[in-house]
């Protein structure tokens, strides 16, 4: 059986999305399906369930922040890579807060393109330069607005000091490898870490991590 990442690309160019099927399937990743609007993009990630979707925001029926939240609702959830034309920040946002582990600008390399579906595939959050800060300040502004009613961080499972570290530099930004490289560990057992934590706070995706570690404050350098 084969290992390779199954990737879904949904855009309503043709050209564009037969170009980007092509560079990742040479690349040595899976194409299990292409949609050119929202409303395959949905039938189809749900019949093949890919491990990533590399979605275009701009889509003829529905917004593309829409099929991911469809996708997102499944189970098992893809991790979705957004690539768009645009780099407004209002779209990055809404990207985010729909689900999506990343986003990159169309004007990325196709280098840039193939290292953003890898490291998304291993659950690293992937921005274009300039737009990782973004994201995390909006994470930064959301945890500083009151709990819903009815949360109480008094009952949230108790996390190992362990996983506590890695949540800490998952805030950071930091990706696997250098959390790993930083704590002498395998990348493989920080995944892990960050798996059993999602479970435990019950959490979908790394974006959600980050998200809640901030608002926990574990993204402030700790005190000597």
């Amino acid at each position: 059986m084969s290992n390779a990442i199954r990737v879904m690309v949904v855009d309503d160019h043709p050209m564009w999305r037969e170009a980007v099927a092509r560079d990742l399937a040479d690349a040595g990743f899976e194409i299990v399906a292409t949609a050119g609007d929202a409303r395959e993009a949905v039938q189809r990630g749900r019949a093949v369930q890919p491990g990533v979707v590399v979605l275009d925001l701009n889509l003829p029926d529905k917004p593309g922040v829409e099929v991911c939240r469809q996708l997102m609702a499944g189970e098992p959830a893809p991790r979705v890579l957004v690539l768009s034309a645009s780099g407004e920040h209002g779209d990055v946002l809404e990207a985010v807060k729909s689900g999506a582990t990343g986003y990159l600008v169309k004007s990325a390399s196709r280098e840039e393109l193939i290292d953003a579906v890898r490291r998304t595939a291993a659950g690293d959050a992937v921005f274009t330069p300039g737009l990782a800060g973004l994201v995390l300040g909006e994470f930064r502004r959301l945890a500083a607005e009151p709990a819903p009613a009815g949360q109480d961080r008094a009952n949230t499972p108790k996390l190992t000091d362990r996983e506590t570290e890695v949540l800490r530099l998952v805030a950071k930004g930091l990706p696997y490898k250098a959390i790993a490289d930083r704590l002498v560990l395998s990348p493989r057992t920080v995944q892990n870490h960050v798996q059993n934590t999602l479970g435990k706070l019950q959490l979908h995706n790394r974006v959600e991590l980050v998200r809640y570690a901030i608002a926990a404050g574990l993204d402030e350098e700790e005190q000597a």
